[in-house]
């Protein structure tokens, strides 16, 4: 659908993504005041049907923020699931698509501003990445320190936080390379910009804890609930040192947007044997299976649009 017809949900209204307005002199234009969510949506072909994956726990996430960011909000998480749904069956989408949640400070407020607040949602279509894997990403340790709780929390998906992110992966972009890798205060990894990071070393997946700077992640948390309670592969949760980047056999990040995406290179030296990796493509597999409703696992995770 072309974005002359696409239309998203603001204020109460469906609105034509060209005739959605937001003044420029509202503290979400100038200063990032705003709060989001990016969900996504898998369309089942056999059964008709499309899942939008583990909504209740992003709008759980959402209210933290909002709560954090120490905002007001309008609406309940029970309307935000049913304005959600319901944009998505105006625009009659039947594919897999991706959702931007988005609580913004409006009016002519400053920075330090709570209110007016206004909402939007906007769905687009997103496909899911090929199965099986075969492609990756380059990454690169950035020079730049990942947000911390001590300065902007990044437990908080504030939009102002992600120009932590932007610089990160500038710099990544112009030194060759797809994508940055965050450490943290204590010169441990963190996180990816928008996306969690694991490694595999000699069989046993690792990942950082909550506590190293990264965001409460659902896909992470998804993630490592698929791995124990279906593929019943060992887990470390625990820091993770800059060399062992280097000497992993397989790496991947996650996130809504990245869903699981292998990375074959870091800082020029090759992950493994520079493909993508066994347990990544097993994990990728069975993260869609379950965003598919195709594993018996994750009770609430599927929330159908249609019917």
């Amino acid at each position: 659908m072309d974005s002359d017809n696409r239309k998203i949900w603001l204020n109460g209204q469906f609105v034509l993504v060209k005739d959605a307005k937001i003044n420029v002199l509202a503290p979400t234009s100038q200063f990032g005041a705003n709060v989001f969510e990016g969900i996504r949506g898998y369309w089942d072909e056999e059964q008709g049907q499309l899942y939008l994956f583990r909504l209740k726990d992003h709008y759980k996430r959402l209210f933290q923020s909002i709560k954090l960011f120490r905002m007001g909000m309008p609406y309940t998480a029970e309307e935000c699931e049913e304005y959600c749904k319901e944009i998505i069956r105006v625009n009659k989408y039947r594919e897999d698509i991706a959702v931007r949640q988005t609580v913004f400070v409006e009016g002519f407020g400053s920075w330090y501003s709570k209110e007016p607040v206004g909402m939007f949602i906007a769905p687009i279509a997103k496909k899911r990445k090929e199965v099986p894997l075969t492609r990756g990403v380059r990454g690169c340790v950035s020079s730049w320190e990942r947000i911390s709780d001590s300065s902007m929390s990044p437990k908080a998906k504030v939009g102002a936080n992600y120009i932590n992110s932007r610089m990160a992966q500038l710099e990544a972009l112009d030194g060759g390379y797809d994508s940055a890798i965050f450490m943290n205060r204590q010169g441990k990894i963190a996180e990816g910009p928008g996306s969690c990071i694991f490694i595999v070393r000699d069989g046993v997946l690792v990942t950082p804890p909550i506590t190293a700077s990264i965001l409460e992640s659902i896909t992470r948390d998804t993630i490592l609930t698929l791995v124990k309670e279906v593929l019943h592969l060992p887990i470390e949760i625990r820091d993770i040192d800059r060399t062992e980047l280097y000497i992993c056999d397989e790496a991947f990040l996650c996130g809504s947007a990245a869903e699981v995406t292998p990375i074959l290179v870091i800082d020029a030296y090759l992950v493994g044997d520079g493909t993508v990796g066994g347990i990544t493509r097993k994990i990728h597999q069975t993260y869609l299976d379950a965003a598919l409703g195709r594993i018996g696992i994750g009770d609430g995770w599927l929330t159908p649009v249609y019917g």
